[in-house]
């Protein structure tokens, strides 16, 4: 398969920049339905309508261009990111609709192997894939709208957190960074195979054990980067600490970086909230690690500094790598000090 027809640069990479998606929608008005609990005022990750005192739905769609040449797992990537969402909103997968754009003029095999590869996703969240809509384009994009449910009462809110929660994110940093590099043939296939089995484990397993814990504020880290989305749970109305020595990483990110083999989103990401980032070190790698826009990267969640380890302890045991990277605390001058 070619590589120009078919992996020309995707994931969350394709993602509009933060700040220009932000003018837009600032425009445009907010739901005025009391029922819509959630809407994009937030910036959350997904929208919540309560139907009724026990259950309300999660809605939210996500899709982008190849970041990998074999379509089945580009297609079971793509599916955990976009299901991704309602794990960061405390929920579980009920349905998934498809999302394609494809040519006409391609093998269709290729179509049958990323919707086989969404497909299998979708079951093992212990959904239902339900439909979807397709159109003819130049380029392949894919993805899901996928809905899911949740009790109102027990919604993860992006910005949620409390001062004194701890920071935990649940896998590692550097997928774009990886993926840059083995566009251009730099990066090893071991680099590549970490970063593909990354993207395509579920969210869900951080998720269920998180359940048994009070959750003040969750997000996924996605396009916008570890620092983009750690701005957001922040709202302006906290600032937080992240120790730079406990950020899980992939260890062939630091060689990638010094050859500059960096996207462009992660460039967008530093241009919209750098100016709310203090660096205390002189880490170039660290920053673009930070920076780094991810595709399905792991959950980011605010808790109880005395459940914290209890939590990371129980992830590891189930083979998620998570560490506690840092602590929220009252507002200062800068959104975010990295130590």
């Amino acid at each position: 398969m070619s590589d120009i027809i078919f992996c020309k640069g995707g994931g969350c990479t394709a993602k509009l920049g933060a700040g220009v998606l932000g003018k837009i929608l600032e425009k445009l008005p907010s739901g005025d339905d009391p029922d819509l609990l959630v809407g994009f005022g937030s910036s959350d990750d997904g929208a919540v309508y309560r139907i009724n005192n026990r259950q309300a739905l999660i809605s939210t769609l996500d899709f982008f261009p190849p970041m990998v040449e074999d379509p089945y797992l580009f297609g079971a990537i793509a599916a955990a990111n976009a299901m991704s969402d309602v794990y960061a909103m405390g929920g579980e997968v009920k349905t998934a609709l498809n999302i394609v754009c494809f040519p006409e003029t391609m093998d269709m095999n290729i179509l049958g192997k990323i919707l086989q590869g969404g497909s299998d996703k979708v079951r093992e969240a212990g959904g239902v894939m339900a439909g979807g809509h397709s159109i003819n384009d130049e380029d392949i994009k894919y993805g899901l709208s996928v809905t899911g449910i949740v009790d109102p009462e027990k919604i993860y809110r992006n910005n949620g957190c409390r001062s004194g929660d701890a920071l935990i994110l649940t896998k590692k940093l550097g997928v774009g960074i990886i993926m840059t590099a083995d566009r251009i043939r730099q990066a090893s296939q071991d680099a590549v195979k970490k970063a593909i089995d990354s993207m395509k484990f579920l969210n869900k397993y951080a998720a269920d054990i998180l359940k048994d814990y009070e959750v003040h504020g969750c997000t996924d880290v996605t396009g916008f980067g570890f620092l983009g989305h750690l701005c957001e749970m922040l709202d302006k109305r906290h600032s937080a600490v992240v120790e730079s020595r406990s950020i899980p990483y992939f260890q062939e990110c630091r060689g990638y970086a010094e050859e500059f083999y960096i996207t462009a989103a992660a460039q967008k990401n530093r241009n919209y909230v750098g100016n709310q980032v203090s660096f205390e070190n002189n880490d170039f790698f660290m920053e673009e690690i930070l920076f780094d826009p991810q595709t399905s990267g792991g959950l980011l969640v605010s808790v109880c500094i005395s459940e914290a380890d209890e939590i990371v302890e129980k992830m590891k045991e189930k083979n998620i790598p998570a560490e506690i990277v840092g602590y929220v605390e009252k507002r200062q001058d800068k959104s975010i000090i990295v130590k």
